[in-house]
């Protein structure tokens, strides 16, 4: 298969491309990055450069081609003239006029779980309105939405606060129970949809481990020399002032805010458990916790 994939040498594009070019096809990765070309050739896949911005770029890209991988590249979260979900929705617009000018037939698209929620979801939102515009705007496409839940990578952020307190605190987590998932194993189950017959919208999750709180604080704690390290319930609207002090765009902070208080409540995942994954992916947080401990030391 002709396959495109977006999100550079991403977390998950990476690994992704890495496996797609494995088993045989020929993968083109989007990049805005010039100088990616050269790593993205050296994992025998073909780079096409520009920008997600770009509606003809992305239907020049897409044409012929048999599938594709859309996700939406992180936005700068600091940045204060950010309005995050109308960035979502112009990148999933320009997404599916592409598919539709194109006339591609088969997409993976990365969402998110609490994606099924059109409110009390945060900045989850963004991913919620994506699979509704290409689920509207195309629906004679084939087409898996991805649903990771939380990622493994998103504990760097707790480093400053563990060196600097001793603890995690956050408006969630503690002893409620927390689902995690690796980036190689997202990639893994979006290699296995592109060989997955589909007629329609399918959603599928992925995970990587179920823990709670304060399993997940001390796994991290043994792995970095503080195996007493634990992890505290503060109210969402301290956890915000820190952010917000931190500079990040005070909407996005109190979407953060809202998103994990979901998380929470049992709102962000009730849908996962009522559609848990029959199999869990393969990269368990005792995995993780060695590169968190290796980056720990190193900041």
């Amino acid at each position: 298969m002709k396959i495109i994939v977006t999100g550079s040498l991403g977390h998950i594009s990476k690994p992704l491309t890495e496996e797609l070019v494995q088993k045989g096809h020929a993968v083109t990765v989007i990049s805005s990055k010039p100088e990616k070309q050269k790593d993205i050739d050296a994992l025998g896949a073909k780079a096409a450069i520009g920008s997600l911005e770009d509606v003809d770029f992305l239907t020049t890209t897409f044409t012929g081609a048999d599938a594709v991988y859309t996700m939406v590249p992180p936005a700068n979260y600091f940045d204060h003239t950010l309005d995050l979900t109308a960035y979502y929705r112009r990148i999933g617009t320009n997404y599916a006029q592409a598919i539709g000018q194109s006339g591609l037939k088969r997409v993976v698209n990365l969402s998110s779980v609490g994606a099924h929620l059109d409110k009390g979801n945060g900045i989850l939102i963004g991913a919620h309105d994506v699979e509704q515009i290409l689920n509207n705007q195309l629906p004679d496409l084939a087409i898996t939405h991805m649903r990771p839940v939380g990622f493994y990578y998103n504990l760097y952020g707790f480093v400053p606060m563990i060196k600097q307190q001793g603890f995690i605190e956050a408006n969630y987590g503690a002893e409620e129970e927390l689902v995690w998932v690796s980036p190689i194993d997202i990639a893994a189950a979006i290699a296995e949809e592109f060989e997955t017959p589909l007629v329609g919208t399918k959603v599928r999750y992925v995970v990587s481990d179920e823990l709670t709180g304060n399993e997940t604080a001390r796994i991290l704690g043994a792995a970095i020399g503080k195996p007493d390290l634990t992890w505290i319930l503060i109210p969402g609207e301290q956890w915000q002032r820190g952010l917000e002090a931190a500079g990040m765009n005070p909407r996005i902070a109190a979407g953060l805010i809202a998103m994990f208080a979901s998380q929470h409540s049992g709102l962000l995942t009730e849908d996962y458990y009522r559609n848990k994954p029959a199999i869990m992916g393969n990269v368990k947080l005792t995995d993780f916790a060695k590169e968190f401990a290796a980056s720990f030391k190193q900041e």
